[in-house]
């Protein structure tokens, strides 16, 4: 199995299409075909129903998928550390969720380059799910989230917490009238929607639902309403539009936890990372 064969099969599947694929590989539509016959064939699997326009993944090929994906990953990963230039003796895989870095984690990055001249570093943001999964399959090595996930094989620390208070274009509304018009829910994790439910019991169904507080924020920029929005943010929003803290709402607390594999090679530099945290 080679990786130019699993990345023919990925861009198939982002693209549900052979010719498509081809053309963003580079290669032909033949090439393509051979790439995927090839990797069927090792495998002993139909990966893809193929039916004229209109490409499916078979259930095989969804259970592949993942995999695929985190091969090529790592395979990119070693390129890159295998050919790190001499002023760098080590390489750190850091990831976190969106609003993480917008708040907590916003000076993180320049810090650690700061102090940890001899390491090259791998920055990216995700959902808690996907950083996990690339925790545990060793794409990357620290994790930054909300919710600490319970596995064996992860080591957790608290890192501190994150103050979330309700925020509203509009100065002096009361609860009933930002929950009348224009409330903005935002999913904080699972221990944040049980808080709010707990101080909010009669809330009708909220405007609109949203999976990042930086979606929420960018809304309240350009239009009226109201969301619970780290305190972090708010300095930062009332650069461009006044947001008032609504006196009489809740404060809403997310503790914010690092996970990292036991045992992992790259403990010091993990340590070390988090130290400056």
């Amino acid at each position: 199995m080679d990786i130019e064969s699993l990345r023919t099969f990925l861009e198939v599947v982002r693209t549900r299409h052979f010719g498509k694929a081809a053309e963003e590989l580079c290669v032909t539509q033949s090439a393509v075909s051979a790439r995927i016959r090839h990797l069927e064939q090792t495998l002993g699997l139909t990966l893809f129903i193929r039916q004229r326009n209109n490409i499916q993944l078979t259930p095989e090929g969804q259970q592949f998928r993942k995999h695929a994906e985190t091969i090529v990953q790592v395979w990119i990963r070693a390129l890159q550390e295998t050919g790190l230039s001499a002023e760098f003796t080590r390489g750190l895989a850091v990831g976190a969720m969106w609003d993480l870095w917008d708040t907590l984690l916003r000076d993180w990055v320049a810090t650690l380059r700061r102090n940890m001249h001899d390491t090259a570093l791998k920055i990216e943001a995700g959902t808690a799910d996907l950083l996990i999964r690339k925790l545990v399959e060793g794409v990357i090595d620290l994790a930054v989230l909300f919710e600490p996930p319970q596995l064996l094989e992860l080591e957790l620390r608290e890192l501190g917490y994150l103050n979330l208070v309700l925020a509203s274009t509009q100065r002096g509304q009361t609860l009933d009238q930002i929950f009348e018009s224009g409330y903005i829910m935002v999913d904080w994790g699972t221990a944040f929607a049980h808080a709010h439910a707990r101080h909010f019991p009669d809330m009708p169904a909220a405007a609109m639902h949203v999976n990042l507080g930086a979606l929420a924020l960018h809304h309240l920029q350009n239009s009226h309403g109201a969301a619970y929005l780290p305190e972090q943010l708010l300095a930062t929003a009332n650069s461009h539009r006044r947001l008032y803290r609504v006196s009489d709402a809740p404060c809403i607390e997310r503790s914010v936890f690092a996970a990292y594999r036991s045992g992992s090679d790259r403990e010091g530099s993990i340590r070390q990372a988090l130290s400056l945290l």
